[in-house]
Order: structure tokens, then C-alpha cells, then sequence
């Protein structure tokens, strides 16, 4: 994604639309702002009448559109809420709701005003980030099985600085640069994200994670069924074998900038690449959507393409579990117990409770094969995380207070919300089995994210680690309304943005 930065008056840059920032007015604010002054001239007026009617507001989601004389140009103002209430994540879903508002209306080119948009208080740098985000995630179309398929539209965006944010040019073009790489491999990974089943196989994203590490020098191991059956990785094979596409695990390596000293943090997707929910189906309402079963080990590929583009000072290990969760002959039953990598069995109850049960393989395998210094999973685990969190915050737990505080640092930095919640011994206890170590599923209604939690503690060898259930976050049914205006219907990349900041604060 290219975004072009001028050190010019915002009207001064060519373009079809100009945009400004405006703050929630109060019953004191009876002059229009200075800042929107100049474009009141060149709109004759209109905007201090609109102004005068009290038509601008500066509300949340509020974007107004004035046309300049001639026709071709058009001025946007955007609200972005109470000035107490500003923030970078403010400014992101304020350019998310103006790019859903130009949709359709034939502007190819914004020019942003990054002033108006900073309010004196948002560093430049990072406000500059927030708007091409917002842009770009907004803009995001899945088009691919359309037979008469138009492309998205594509906008130019400029960002013009005021002459006090000419000095620090440099430093916003090199953030909004490291952004634009980062933004292209979020469109990417939704694009992967988005693939139906029949497409998107154990084998295809194995073979995906393989030509990744040819693109972007990663060292790539894919084990097959024959090798993880040697491995011993039963919970993987059992989940996998009842579809006619066998299990994968692909291992991703990257070393950073700096070197095998550096810390090295293993991040683990869940990839079931279609869930029925096996043996114990699922009710057919909304099954479709269990393609995206797969967003966690898919946002793996994302996180490591993303580190290995921004050169990231620290080592990172993906590792992604990968199979189709399907009812037939040979698959895994009520009643079975399974030997994981680890040693350790599953007693199942459930088969449609089958992430953690290819997580537990992958996260003994990263955890005693690399011993990493911190290990993050990603899985869209559990229904009661929606019923807790909704479409706009994943579940967090973890048994390091140091390593979740690093993760909800940057969840408030990126927009990507956590919500860290509680991992106690009473949720251990409440996955003993009886006849196996674990079991998969108390089979009870209550504390379903929290019990899933506990039984993925079993599997770490004792390393700090950190699970985010993004149930509720990976994927947008219809872009409800309290979901963020930058998340088009589909796949979201829920993670890859998030785990890229964290993993650049620790370099």
C-alpha cells in the first residue's frame, strides 16, 4: 500500500476529496473552528452555515460531504468524537467510516489534513499510521469467486502535513512506509482467511507456508501425516482422520536482526480448515462459517511473513496445526483417548471441542523442540468467548502477568482489543480426566473459555505462554454495528497487527 506524504496546505494537494477532522462540538462552540476555515472559503460559505444550522456535530461515524465549485473536488469532515475521548484508535475508525461513506461515489484520490486529525495531542507518527489503516483495512474487498467481478476501488491517499509537522516528515514517511508493508500482508492474510474448504486443505496451507519461506528466506519444515504419526502427535491425526485431506504441521522459522541471541517468541495457530464439528456435528445454521476455523494458524502465516518483511530484531517460531474436522468412518469418537506429542492422553467427550486437542500437540512440540522464551497460541476456540467478548475483543489468558502485560499494551496501541481473563487451579481441576489425563470438554455450560484455557496449560512445559480465543474476533458475519469500521464482512486478520507490534517492542 503507498501512501504519499505532503508538506503542503491540504487544499494546495491535488485531489478529489479533502478531509478534516472535527472534534465534537459543545453548546460553546458557536464559530467554526480555525481550522476549517480555509475550506469555508473555498466552499462559499457553506461550511460555517452548516456550521451555524448545527449540521456538524463532530459525533462518532458522523461524515459529512461539501462539494467545491466546479464539481470535480469535494470537501469530507469526519467526527472523531469528544476531544477527552481522542485517541489512535478514534482516528482509525473515523477514516474506517469515511472510506465505507466514499464507497460508490467515484473519489480516486484523498488528501487527509493529519493536523485536524492530531488535535494538538496524537503524536504525528502514530496518527499518520492510525489513518492508512483505516483506510486500507476499510477498503478491503474478498472478491475472488465473483464470475463478474469488478475490481475494488482504489483511492490514492495523501497525507498533508501543517508546517509544524513538516520537521518531523522523516519520521512520519518511515512509520507510514513500515505500515504500508504491514497493511499488505493483513490484506494478504485475510485474502487466506477468506478461502472456502474445498480450497483452502491441511495440504494448501502447508504448501502456502512452504512458498512463503522461499519468498521471504524462512526456514520451513511441513510434517505429513506419515511424520506426525511417527511423532506421535495422535491429537492432530485423530481431529484430521475422518476427512479424505490428512493433517499437516508446518514449522516456520525466522531469525532476526538480532541473531540467535535475540529473544525468541513461538507463535501457534489453530487451523482447522473446516469445522462440522465431527462425530458431535454442529447444528447446520451458520456452519458455513466455520472456514474460518483455520484464522489462527492463517494469522501465523501473516505474523511471520510480517517479521521476516520488517526485519523484526527478534527470533520467531510459527507453528501451524492444520486439519479438517469431519464425521465419518475413521474419525475420532466420544469415548476415545489420544496420546498426544507430550505423552499425555485426552479423554474426549466432545469431538467438536477438537482445537485444543491439535493445539496440544503443536505447543508441546514448539515448547520442548525450541524452548522459546515466551509462547503465544492463537485459536478460534471457544463459543462462550463470543458470549463473553462479542465480535470486538478476544479472551486472553496466560501464565505470565509480564507477557500479558506486553500483549495488552499493544492491543490498546493497534485497536485488536484483549480481555485478560482468569486461569485458576479450580479450571485446571475441572479438565482431570478419569480414565486419561485431560478430558476435552467438561460437557458443562459455564466457563467453557476458561476451561479450554486450562486444558492448553497442560501442554507448555512449563513455558511463559499466553492464548488468545479470537472466536469472536477472526471473522465479521455482517459487519455489525459495534464492530470496527474498518471490518468489512469476512475474515479480519485478528492478531497479525497486534502480534507485530508486540513482537517490535521486545526488539
Amino acid at each position: 500500500m503507498d501512501v504519499a506524504l505532503e508538506g503542503k496546505e491540504p487544499l494546495d494537494v491535488d485531489a478529489d476529496c479533502t478531509v478534516f477532522g472535527v472534534l465534537e462540538r459543545t453548546e460553546k462552540d458557536a464559530l467554526i473552528p480555525p481550522h476549517l476555515k480555509a475550506a469555508d472559503s473555498a466552499t462559499g460559505g457553506f461550511l460555517s452555515a452548516a456550521w451555524e444550522r448545527k449540521e456538524i456535530k463532530g459525533k462518532k461515524a458522523e461524515v459529512l460531504l461539501f462539494p467545491l465549485p466546479g464539481g470535480r473536488r469535494r470537501i469530507a469532515l469526519v467526527g472523531l468524537s469528544k476531544p477527552a475521548d481522542l485517541s489512535i484508535e478514534t482516528v482509525r475508525r473515523a477514516i474506517g467510516y469515511l472510506t465505507r461513506h466514499l464507497k460508490g461515489k467515484g473519489i480516486r484520490s484523498l488528501c487527509v489534513d493529519l493536523p485536524s486529525f492530531t488535535a494538538g495531542k496524537l503524536p504525528p507518527e502514530d496518527c499518520a499510521r492510525a489513518i492508512a489503516d483505516g483506510h486500507a483495512l476499510a477498503s478491503y474487498e474478498f472478491t475472488r469467486y465473483k464470475s463478474e467481478r469488478t475490481e475494488p476501488e482504489k483511492r490514492r491517499l495523501v497525507i498533508s502535513l501543517s508546517k509544524e509537522h513538516v520537521r518531523v516528515k522523516d519520521r512520519v514517511g518511515a512509520a507510514v512506509s513500515r505500515e504500508g508493508k504491514l497493511l499488505d500482508t493483513v490484506l494478504w492474510t485475510r485474502d487466506l482467511a477468506n478461502l472456502p474448504a474445498d480450497t483452502a486443505t491441511p495440504e494448501f496451507l502447508a504448501n502456502q507456508a512452504a512458498q512463503l519461506g522461499k519468498d521471504v528466506k524462512l526456514k520451513v519444515t511441513i510434517f505429513d501425516e506419515k511424520k506426525l504419526k511417527e511423532m506421535g502427535c495422535g491429537g492432530i491425526l485423530a481431529v484430521g482422520g475422518g476427512s479424505i485431506h490428512p493433517p499437516r504441521m508446518a514449522i516456520l522459522e525466522y531469525t532476526g536482526a538480532g541473531g540467535r541471541n535475540a529473544k525468541t517468541i513461538a507463535v501457534v495457530g489453530k487451523g482447522i480448515t473446516f469445522d462440522s464439528g465431527g462425530i458431535s456435528i454442529k447444528p447446520s445454521a451458520g456452519m458455513s462459517e466455520m472456514k474460518f476455523d483455520k484464522s489462527g494458524a492463517v494469522a501465523v502465516l501473516g505474523i511471520l511473513r510480517a517479521a521476516a518483511e520488517l526485519k523484526l530484531k527478534v527470533n520467531v517460531i510459527g507453528v501451524m496445526a492444520l486439519a479438517e474436522n469431519l464425521p465419518g468412518g475413521s474419525s475420532y469418537r466420544p469415548g476415545d483417548i489420544v496420546k498426544t506429542f507430550s505423552g499425555k492422553t485426552i479423554e474426549v467427550l466432545n469431538t467438536d471441542a477438537e482445537g485444543r486437542v491439535v493445539l496440544s500437540d503443536a505447543l508441546s512440540y514448539v515448547a520442548t523442540k525450541y524452548s522459546p522464551d515466551q509462547i503465544v497460541d492463537l485459536a478460534t476456540l471457544t463459543g462462550a468467548c463470543v458470549v463473553a467478548l462479542g465480535n470486538d475483543i478476544a479472551g486472553l489468558l496466560s501464565t505470565d502477568d509480564h507477557l500479558a502485560a506486553g500483549l495488552l499494551a499493544s492491543s490498546e496501541a493497534t485497536g485488536e482489543h484483549l480481555w485478560r481473563l482468569p486461569l485458576t487451579q479450580t479450571h485446571k481441576d475441572m479438565v482431570r480426566g478419569e480414565v486419561g489425563d485431560v478430558r476435552n470438554s467438561t460437557e458443562m455450560p459455564m466457563a467453557g473459555t476458561l476451561t479450554a484455557g486450562a486444558f492448553l496449560s497442560e501442554f507448555v512445559a512449563g513455558k511463559p505462554w499466553a492464548h488468545l480465543d479470537i472466536a469472536g474476533t477472526a471473522w465479521v458475519a455482517k459487519a455489525p454495528q459495534y464492530s470496527p469500521s474498518y471490518t468489512p464482512s469476512g475474515a479480519t486478520a485478528f492478531g497479525v497487527r497486534l502480534l507485530i507490534h508486540y513482537l517490535e517492542s521486545l526488539g
